[in-house]
């Protein structure tokens, strides 16, 4: 069985026509290291979070591996794409999980 990296963030979207730009220029990006985003929720009310801070979007990506996640975060267009789109749409983020999945032969998530 495979296994796969994922995280699960949670961001405070602050202008949802900067935070869409900024999502369709940097999914190219994250699918050319095998990177998907798994879930995506808008969220209404946080009732407990492990840091401080409201977050109004929860998701997940995965990763191939670890070292794809590093390389993408690191990558040099990723980090402008970040500077020039999301920094401004976001006013919080916080990385509430980090975690290996084992991942069926459908590419889903095996409980």
């Amino acid at each position: 069985m495979e296994t796969a990296n994922e995280i699960l963030i949670g961001v405070h979207v602050v202008d949802e026509a900067g935070y869409a730009k900024y999502r369709a220029e940097m999914t190219p990006l994250l699918e050319a290291y095998g990177g998907r985003f798994v879930v995506d929720v808008r969220t209404t009310e946080v009732l407990r979070a492990p840091a401080p801070g409201a977050f109004n979007r929860l998701f997940t990506i995965r990763f191939p591996s670890r070292q794809n996640r590093n390389a993408f975060f690191a990558d040099h267009d990723y980090v402008a794409i970040r500077t020039r789109l999301f920094e401004p749409s976001v006013s919080g983020a916080v990385w509430l999980g980090d975690y290996v999945v084992d991942v069926g032969t459908d590419g889903m998530s095996v409980l």
